[in-house]
């Protein structure tokens, strides 16, 4: 039963043990998403107002609640590619687990709430990353993107953005997925980072471009691991 002098353990899981099980999750979809060569990766732990920041890491004010992953320009943007990186963060949860339990059970690390708290927590943390369920804001768990990607659900597949130059019009056009007309322009670097406004903000996309009739691929968006 819960009592009061169970209060500083209950304060100890979720002022330190939460984040540090968040950051480790994080750190598992960084790692394949960096294997994958992924750009701009930048690991974000918690919400609200920018504490700190120390190379890709971003803490923010309300550091115990909530965790994402970023990153552009994946070289292997294929679905076997995003499973891994959907999985890492469980694996990685999973894998600290068993290193605690290892080290305990053969008398390297001592059992102390600290661990115990880590192994339960985190138990708890891959059940709920796993289960394959939407939420409320809209995104959806690790668990409901693997399957969609196994399943290869249409919904899961890239948008594809394209910037082309219109001979009659003589303008750079930004063209959405239906091929229809965002915005044009006369200058190709305002088309451009406009393409990459959009693009980046519907998740996961893909921006093409044309010069002297070949299409290329200038940058990729993948879907944001929580």
């Amino acid at each position: 039963m819960f009592g009061v002098n169970d209060i500083p353990k209950f304060f100890l899981a979720f002022f330190l043990v939460l984040p540090v099980i968040s950051f480790v999750h994080e750190a598992g979809h960084v790692f394949f998403a960096w294997l994958m060569g992924g750009r701009n990766i930048k690991v974000t732990v918690g919400s609200g107002a920018v504490l700190f920041k120390v190379g890709i890491l971003e803490v923010r004010k309300y550091y115990f609640w909530y965790g994402l992953c970023s990153f552009n320009n994946l070289k292997r943007n294929h679905r076997f590619a995003n499973i891994l990186i959907f999985s890492g963060g469980a694996l990685f949860n999973a894998i600290s687990t068993v290193v605690v339990i290892y080290l305990i059970e053969n008398n390297i690390l001592k059992p102390n709430l600290f661990t115990y708290q880590f192994t339960y927590f985190s138990l708890y943390y891959i059940f709920f990353a796993l289960l394959p369920m939407p939420y409320p804001g809209g995104s959806y768990s690790d668990g409901k993107i693997i399957m969609d990607l196994i399943r290869n659900k249409k919904h899961i597949g890239d948008r594809t953005y394209r910037v082309q130059w219109n001979d009659e019009k003589r303008q750079w056009c930004v063209l959405d997925h239906n091929q229809e007309l965002v915005q044009a322009f006369e200058d190709e670097a305002q088309a451009l980072a406009k393409a990459h406004e959009v693009a980046q903000s519907n998740r996961p996309s893909r921006l093409l471009n044309s010069k002297s009739g070949q299409e290329y691929e200038v940058q990729n968006y993948p879907r944001v691991p929580l």
